[in-house]
């Protein structure tokens, strides 16, 4: 391992914006209406796959913390989802805020809520990126030619028998499950307060 006087990335700091940029855009989320109206088929159809949407982010951002977790900036992991992409978590993290935007009925919400999550864990992303290239050196140049950096590639999948996770992250991991499926009540609130509200700034698709 080669020596590095670059910082590895506060992820506390992350999380924090992420959830700051979520509130700052729920009062653009209560006063737009979504075209589909609530309650109506086309509405329920878009909300199920948002539904599903969030719950493969859930279950991916699991996935992933099971392979990267006891290791984390201390060996550079290839093996199970890294073999796709080299950022497995902010790929799901990106899905699961994606689909909660689409249980909002819209599309409109949907790439509002994951395009801010995208170019929040995009810089991220590349900051990790200067941190594992100057600790790995070759190693980590090598890994960058050879997988994605965000949209995993499924041909490239590859993965040993057994993998050794920390118990403290995915602990960890649970609890911001729980954090992304507790949007699930709060769609449905969401919901509730448009139904009853006559005022609208516009309708989106």
């Amino acid at each position: 391992m080669a020596a590095t006087s670059v910082l590895p990335v506060d992820q506390k700091k992350r999380i924090l914006v992420i959830r700051i940029v979520f509130l700052a855009a729920l009062p653009l989320i209560l006063f737009v209406q979504p075209r589909l109206a609530i309650g109506t088929f086309g509405h329920e159809v878009v909300e199920a796959a948002g539904l599903m949407l969030l719950l493969v982010g859930v279950l991916g951002r699991l996935w992933s913390i099971l392979y990267v977790g006891a290791v984390k900036n201390q060996e550079l992991m290839r093996s199970g989802p890294y073999s796709m992409t080299r950022n497995p978590l902010y790929f799901f993290s990106t899905l699961g805020m994606a689909g909660i935007g689409l249980m909002l009925g819209a599309a409109f919400f949907a790439v509002l809520l994951g395009g801010l999550t995208f170019a929040i864990l995009y810089v991220t992303a590349t900051r990790e990126a200067a941190f594992l290239r100057a600790t790995f050196g070759e190693a980590y140049t090598a890994y960058e030619r050879d997988v994605p950096f965000f949209w995993p590639d499924p041909r490239l999948y590859k993965s040993s028998d057994t993998v050794t996770f920390n118990s403290r992250a995915l602990r960890n991991t649970l609890f911001d499950a729980l954090g992304f499926l507790v949007a699930i009540p709060i769609v449905e609130l969401i919901d509730a307060l448009k139904t009853s509200m006559d005022f609208a700034l516009f309708t989106v698709f």
